[in-house]
């Protein structure tokens, strides 16, 4: 049987696994309660087929996927708020390999995601995107602008 920290881990990881494959629709189901923020800056995106739409239009497709490997490492899970809420930091690595680049760091940062336990498990509530390092962005994002105004990947 999974621990908490397990299924809240598995969420965070599948998030990189849908990205990677280009499924927005998938990543939108993934926040379906949940909203999108730039570091601590207001909400952009909320709900699932918000968020969605924003990846879809963001993002750049390479035959279907987006070439990419999305790496989260270095999760640390908070206890639980008074209200049951969970909060966890962890870091993320995106790699890219298209043609005309080769294998590469293109974004690094962090993610503060708070998640909440209902009837069908844990779920998003909120992720906080904090960009720390930014690399080649030209074959990932529509605007590679948005990277420097930290809401990406």
């Amino acid at each position: 049987m999974l621990t908490d920290s397990d299924q809240i881990r598995n969420l965070i990881g599948r998030y990189g696994d849908l990205m990677d494959a280009g499924d927005f629709d998938g990543v939108g189901a993934l926040f379906i309660q949940a909203s999108l923020a730039a570091g601590d800056g207001a909400p952009f995106a909320e709900g699932g087929p918000e968020i969605a739409a924003f990846f879809a239009s963001g993002t750049q497709l390479h035959d279907g996927s987006l070439a990419t490997k999305h790496l989260v490492t270095n999760t640390v899970i908070d206890e639980p708020d008074d209200d049951g809420s969970v909060v966890a930091r962890s870091s993320y690595l995106v790699l890219q390999a298209v043609e005309g680049l080769p294998l590469q760091p293109i974004i690094t940062g962090r993610y503060r995601d708070t998640f909440a336990h209902g009837p069908g498990g844990w779920y998003f509530t909120e992720r906080r995107f904090f960009v720390d390092l930014v690399g080649d962005l030209s074959r990932h994002l529509a605007d590679p602008g948005i990277a420097e105004r930290g809401a990406t990947s």
